[in-house]
């Protein structure tokens, strides 16, 4: 049996036409604002007072539906920009900036410990020959 693979799986799925979901959506509300915000202007206002705002909210919902920038769409765009205009420039590395705990006490703690193996009993002669026996009987004879 042979089965068609997908080979762009990375693009999105149209709908109506050449229209992605996300476009169709986008184009929706925006229309909807747009449409709203002439029925309510026109009926008070001429045109020079209603054009504008409608074209502009049109242009925004055109621009957020259609265009891509560097193959990122104009939202993502828009985001990053934002990002790289708000974030630091430059970076500093400190060398002892990830510690988290002060350096004394680790320190502390290794010395007390070589204390306590410097003082420790070192065992007798005796000592170590029954337990060189022990392990060279394998544990079957006893001191």
């Amino acid at each position: 049996m042979q089965f068609k693979v997908p080979q762009d799986v990375q693009r999105e799925d149209t709908i109506v036409g050449p229209l992605t979901l996300r476009q169709l959506i986008i184009c929706g509300i925006g229309g909807g604002i747009s449409y709203t915000l002439y029925l309510l202007l026109a009926k008070i206002y001429f045109i020079e007072i209603w054009l504008p705002p409608v074209i502009f909210i049109s242009l925004i919902t055109v621009a957020f539906a259609f265009v891509k920038i560097h193959n990122l769409t104009f939202l993502r765009f828009l985001m990053m920009s934002i990002l790289f205009n708000f974030l630091p420039k430059k970076r500093n590395w400190q060398k002892l900036a990830a510690d988290i705990l002060p350096l004394n006490e680790p320190q502390q703690i290794i010395k007390k410990e070589k204390k306590q193996k410097i003082h420790s009993k070192r065992p007798s002669m005796s000592e170590l020959e029954n337990l060189t026996k022990i392990l060279d009987s394998h544990g079957l004879q006893k001191s």
